[in-house]
């Protein structure tokens, strides 16, 4: 199984648990520090980064790991690791950004963790580089090609995060990272059309 896996993802996935296992011996401190607060006394600039590399329960670490496990090895593979890891960091700080301006917004003042928005990213990025590939839904089991599966389950977070549906989720977050995500695809793809690519990035 870990023969699919590229060396920038086995990298995140790894320091993912390994951050998640300290956190389970000083969750307190881990949360102050590192997590992402809103704007004020509490707000560090590394937390637009650091957030994403901590986690609530091994639910919430499961399924972000399994997202970058199915998804990000083939980003890496059409891209480089570079380009990929830049890729991805561009929309963990994407979802941070908005995610501080939704909490500042709604007068929230809890921090948020997780590494949703850089996964949303990577969903984003698949769909747009693989769109006819055919994922299948759990519930119902129908295969849906990859540009459908992530506009209907972008359309989804977008009603929840309106909603309020499933309070405690960032899902503001993980649209920030899906347009992270999808403003920096736009804007390689203008430099490619100026010839700014040649070949395969890495």
């Amino acid at each position: 199984m870990l023969r699919s896996l590229t060396p920038a993802v086995l990298g995140l996935i790894l320091a993912n648990v390994v951050i998640f296992l300290f956190e389970q011996v000083v969750p307190a401190s881990v949360i102050l520090r590192f997590a992402l607060w809103p704007l004020g006394p509490q707000f560090r600039l590394w937390q637009l980064v650091t957030y994403a590399f901590l986690h609530a329960t091994w639910w919430h670490i499961f399924g972000n790991m399994f997202g970058l496990f199915v998804f990000a090895p083939a980003l890496e593979r059409y891209w480089g690791p570079r380009r990929f890891l830049l890729y991805y960091f561009v929309c963990v700080i994407a979802a941070a950004i908005t995610e501080i301006a939704v909490l500042h917004a709604t007068g929230n003042h809890e921090p948020t963790i997780g590494a949703s928005g850089g996964v949303f990213g990577v969903l984003l990025a698949f769909a747009m580089l693989f769109p006819r590939a055919q994922l299948l839904l759990l519930l119902p089991p129908i295969p849906l090609p990859a540009w459908l599966f992530v506009s209907l389950y972008g359309l989804v977070e977008l009603f929840f995060g309106i909603t309020g549906t499933e309070p405690g989720i960032g899902h503001f977050a993980h649209l920030g990272g899906m347009l992270g995500g999808a403003i920096m695809m736009l804007y390689w793809r203008s430099r490619a059309g100026r010839g700014g690519w040649r070949g395969r990035p890495r």
